[in-house]
């Protein structure tokens, strides 16, 4: 072999050394965040792996004194690269300090002190239009968990109001334009505290001592609802609910691994278009851990405001296809704007385990009486066992309205989607004749999910 091709040689072989020192280094790194919980935004896992890392380089520059200069090179270039790339996982690139989009100028926004401690954006869209004035308000509860409201769910609001409702809405605690809540507080109880403490508000508000309001809660939103329909005190101030695609109510229901609605979107779609905060490393890192369960919510890598503020609707990737039919896949309509949109990834997922965590609902939902209506999409990403759980156990639903053609997002203002749900939501409350046949019945449950295999 030539000298030339053994200089070649050993280069190469540093080259791929170097590279393996820098991947056990970065793996190295993100054990230690994982076990730190990512303490002190991870610089207390980086400062242990890059001094353990020049520690161990340098005892081993002692025991080769004739080393020359490329192997001097080759021993700490690997921990210089790796020190780098994990260095990028513990700078913020964004505010650390919560930025809460604009005021919308198209309705009247209110900030709202419950008191359960709570500080909600709550928005008010009065009726209009010819049709009679209702008894009580409707309240929405958006989905999420903990979601800013969308522009495609306003303009929703603003057609039912169209319609004669009195709409009023709220962002939960954490999302949109609310005020932020230490983690440890976020959950599913909670959530079901501030509807309750926002429904004295509204009694406040128009001078009653206590207020009736129909309730249209949507995904998350109708599990808030369902929960809220089996809590006797709360249940007392709600005079219909409409539950409309509810995820799972418990844990044993969250738990279970069934049948899906018709073919959504999803994989069929484009893919999201606009930036994401998990091709930065620090929020891939970070997010992707959470989601894996590996790194606590409440973790010391990013705090609540800056996981807030990095999180984009890219960052949602497929999850919003599976909300639109597969036939909609390339005309899905942008459900929001980029200064509009508010997710919490972190609280989002404290509220969705406390949901895993909580036993069987069953046993309190059957003694429910308050008059509620569920709506089921043809395209439903939902597990249809979610959906069918509360028919089951809700003793107090009138009907159910199975809405052809639509996925999950039920109004999503593509072709009369928006005009069809608002139909099926105003008859139930009005209690005017169903627009569709009451599918599935309790009796039905069994057929409806054998159809679905």
């Amino acid at each position: 072999m030539s000298a030339f091709a053994l200089r070649l040689a050993r280069s190469t072989m540093r080259v791929v050394k170097g590279i393996g020192v820098a991947a056990v280094l970065s793996a190295a790194f993100l054990l230690l965040i994982v076990l730190t919980d990512g303490a002190g935004s991870g610089l207390v896992a980086w400062c242990v792996t890059t001094g353990l890392a020049v520690a161990v380089a340098l005892r081993r520059d002692r025991r080769r004194t004739e080393a020359s200069r490329a192997a001097r090179v080759a021993l700490f270039l690997p921990i210089v690269l790796a020190a780098a790339l994990t260095a990028s996982v513990c700078v913020p690139t964004v505010p650390t300090a919560r930025r809460h989009p604009p005021v919308l100028p198209s309705v009247a926004m209110q900030h709202w002190h419950l008191s359960t401690g709570s500080r909600v954006a709550v928005y008010h869209y009065p009726p209009t239009g010819p049709a009679p004035r209702p008894a009580v308000p409707l309240v929405y509860l958006n989905g999420g968990p903990v979601r800013g409201i969308s522009m495609l769910d306003h303009r929703f609001l603003r057609l039912l109001a169209s319609q004669g409702h009195d709409v009023y809405a709220y962002e939960p605690a954490g999302a949109g334009r609310s005020g932020l809540l230490p983690m440890d507080q976020y959950s599913l109880f909670r959530s079901v505290r501030d509807l309750a403490a926002v429904l004295d508000h509204l009694g406040a508000a128009k001078d009653q001592a206590a207020t009736k309001a129909d309730i249209l809660g949507f995904s998350s939103g109708a599990v808030v609802l369902t929960r809220a329909l089996a809590t006797p005190m709360v249940a007392a101030h709600i005079h219909r609910a409409i539950i409309a695609e509810p995820g799972p109510m418990d844990g044993p229901t969250a738990r279970i691994d069934g049948q899906h609605g018709r073919p959504t979107a999803r994989g069929l779609a484009p893919a999201m278009t606009g930036p994401r905060s998990t091709h930065v490393p620090r929020y891939a890192v970070a997010f992707g851990l959470m989601r894996l369960g590996l790194l606590d919510p409440d973790t010391g890598l990013i705090g609540q405001a800056e996981g807030d503020n990095a999180f984009t609707a890219a960052d949602l990737g497929g999850d919003t296809a599976s909300a639109y039919c597969a036939r909609d896949a390339h005309r899905i309509p942008a459900e929001d704007s980029a200064r509009n949109f508010s997710f919490s990834p972190a609280a989002s997922l404290r509220v969705q385990r406390t949901v895993k965590d909580s036993p069987s609902l069953a046993p309190r939902l059957k003694h429910s009486r308050t008059p509620a209506m569920l709506m089921i999409a043809e395209c439903s990403s939902q597990v249809r066992q979610w959906a069918t759980a509360v028919l089951a156990a809700d003793p107090g639903i009138r009907r159910t309205q199975y809405l052809p053609g639509v996925g999950h997002h039920l109004w999503n203002g593509l072709d009369d989607n928006n005009r069809r749900a608002a139909a099926v939501i105003t008859a139930f409350l009005r209690d005017e004749p169903a627009p569709l046949p009451d599918y599935p019945k309790r009796a039905d449950i069994p057929a409806f999910l054998h159809a679905h295999q």
